[in-house]
């Protein structure tokens, strides 16, 4: 499985990958023993990241380690976080350091370690268009090898039976800022790239971080931490009406459990949608923990008298932004429950803004004509994730899954790292018609409905019986 696709060869494949993060990197891990699975994964970064602009010192996974790559679906794997730390010889520090939830960096070496040995993925491989061909009843995968300057270096195209599409997010740039974040000149930067101009904006003076979830709060507390007491001119918004801790109560965290997104799903769209206006603490809240640090670092600065040089003010929005002079920056503000306005002036803003579902709709473009939407002209998802599509296409067996693109359909466990291994295993399941990886039929204490939706995986597609013809001369 997951060998190299050979130059010249037309033979369809069982799974083309679009996107090497987290999502298909499990899905990569957990396809790995199936000999049976030929398929391929295909990235146009030269390795893999995650995030690595927002990898501050400090900061750590807002799951626990048992949330990796596989251990909720295989804890036997030999990609589990557990291995990685005994073939690193590591074991005996991670278990006396008593750690639940593992530093951001690990989690990114972690996952690189497992990349960087599974067989068929494709780094330096940009996916230009995915159709579908009914002559041949396969989708066709256009893809561009890059060289190391992330020029096109040469051609491909894949068949494939399935297609899994993990392209992931993007950074979130409101309108009102995007004019000024755009302008190589000015220092205004999303937090996802803070890491990259943390030298530049701790060398400004007044500083502003936009946005009151949980990167927000570590670019905060990391500029806290690096400015001179009595000297820290940060100024810290956000849209929420407070800077409010993530829920992370125990059956609150049943929210992010097959359970629930198998409920979820079976909702009316109507009912989704506005669910998931109110579910925003779930996963857009701040760790307890971090806000605890950012009031022991802003009291000890109290401790000789005198209050820090910071201002924090949630309920704020940025109705509009400008460049007053030639180094300064204006931001217009608007308090939402005041109703008021005032202006902000600053040398250098960090959009912790959060980040956005990249569209499918460039890459799927040939697929339009077969896509099933919504309402609000969105992709339908199955509960097994794939795409609705046309049933022209999807009676020959042959389908389009996604990953971490479905919040709509599966609710606020889309993104979240502890429903990773679950939806891989699912997605494979699903694809072999087998239970490659047992999955539980119950996973949570919490009783969503009262009516519960039953799990199952779909028989795989058999090929037809063809009766011989019999000659009757």
């Amino acid at each position: 499985m997951n060998t190299p696709p050979q130059p010249g060869t037309d033979t369809p494949r069982d799974l083309v990958g679009i996107g090497i993060g987290p999502c298909n990197l499990s899905l990569a891990a957990l396809a790995h023993p199936l000999a049976e699975l030929d398929a391929v994964f295909y990235e146009q970064r030269p390795r893999f990241d995650w995030h690595p602009g927002l990898l501050i010192d400090g900061a750590r996974v807002q799951v626990p380690f048992l949330a990796d790559l596989v251990t909720l679906a295989d804890p036997t794997s030999p990609w589990t976080f557990l291995n990685y730390l005994k073939t690193h010889q590591r074991l005996y520090p991670f278990y006396f350091a008593e750690r639940l939830h593992t530093p951001r960096a690990e989690y990114d070496t972690y996952c690189r370690w497992v990349a960087d040995q599974l067989p068929g993925l494709h780094f330096r491989h940009q996916v230009d268009a995915v159709r579908w061909n009914p002559e041949r009843d396969v989708f066709e995968v256009d893809h561009t090898q890059l060289d190391t300057n992330g020029e096109a270096e040469a051609l491909g195209r894949t068949h494939t039976r399935n297609v899994v599409l993990g392209i992931g997010t993007e950074p979130y740039i409101p309108d009102a800022l995007r004019p000024l974040a755009e302008a190589p000149a000015v220092p205004v930067v999303h937090a996802a790239d803070y890491l990259t101009h943390r030298d530049t904006l701790l060398a400004a003076g007044h500083i502003t971080v936009v946005g009151s979830g949980q990167s927000g709060a570590e670019v905060f507390l990391d500029l806290l931490r690096h400015r001179p007491a009595g000297h820290e001119q940060l100024h810290w918004i956000g849209r929420t009406h407070a800077f409010a801790p993530m829920e992370y109560s125990k059956l609150g965290l049943e929210h992010f459990t097959p359970d629930y997104t198998r409920y979820f799903h079976a909702l009316p769209e109507s009912t989704r949608d506005r669910l998931t206006t109110t579910q925003w603490q779930l996963h857009k809240g701040i760790d307890a923990t971090t806000l605890a640090a950012i009031h022991d670092e802003l009291y000890d600065r109290t401790l000789g008298g005198g209050w820090p040089d910071t201002v924090l003010t949630p309920g704020v929005r940025v109705r509009t932004a400008g460049r007053i002079a030639t180094t300064k920056i204006e931001l217009h503000l608007e308090h939402v429950q005041q109703n008021t306005r005032t202006r902000l002036t600053t040398d250098a803003v960090v959009l912790a803004t959060g980040h956005r579902e990249r569209s499918l709709d460039r890459i799927l473009a040939g697929l339009d004509p077969y896509i099933r939407r919504d309402n609000s002209e969105r992709p339908r998802v199955d509960e097994h994730f794939r795409l609705v599509l046309d049933p022209f296409v999807t009676a020959t067996g042959c389908n389009v899954y996604v990953q971490n693109a479905e919040r709509h359909t599966h609710g606020v466990g889309a993104p979240d790292l502890g429903l990773a291994a679950w939806r891989s295993a699912t997605i494979l399941n699903t694809l072999t018609g087998k239970e490659t990886h047992p999955l539980p039929t119950r996973t949570a204490f919490t009783t969503f409905g009262l009516e519960q939706p039953q799990p199952r995986v779909p028989q795989a597609r058999q090929a037809p019986t063809l009766t011989p013809l019999v000659d009757r001369r």
